[in-house]
């Protein structure tokens, strides 16, 4: 399966910015659909960045405008700008393949998630 290591988290103020790295192993990463999600404490995981093969993007409604995806195919490599952030931002981060039903990421082979990488926005 395809592993994943996520970078770039931390503390930060709200109205502050981090960017998220996330390398991943395997050859084939420039043929998938990439995503950035996150858990809250209590929450369940959800989506809030997206990027397909051919780069075009799509963002959650709470962080549309504030949150830029991006990726590097000769680095194995996906990005997340964090700008303008909340408190409601705070949550672990994770970068995965993005699959069209979750409930078959396993049956996909894309059921293996890294540690994530902490973000915590407050004053």
């Amino acid at each position: 399966q395809v592993q994943f290591v996520e970078s770039g988290g931390g503390l930060v103020q709200p109205g502050g910015s981090l960017r998220l790295s996330c390398a991943a192993s395997g050859s084939m990463f420039s043929m998938y659909n990439m995503g950035w999600y996150r858990q809250a404490p209590g929450k369940q995981r959800e989506l809030v960045a997206a990027i397909g093969s051919g780069g075009s993007t799509n963002y959650a409604d709470s962080v549309q405008g504030r949150f830029t995806i991006s990726r590097d195919n000769a680095k194995n490599t996906v990005y997340l700008q964090m700008n303008s952030l909340k408190p409601e931002d705070t949550a672990v981060y994770f970068c995965n393949v993005k699959v069209g039903q979750e409930r078959l990421r396993e049956t996909y082979g894309f059921g293996s998630w890294g540690q994530g990488t902490q973000v915590t926005v407050s004053s």
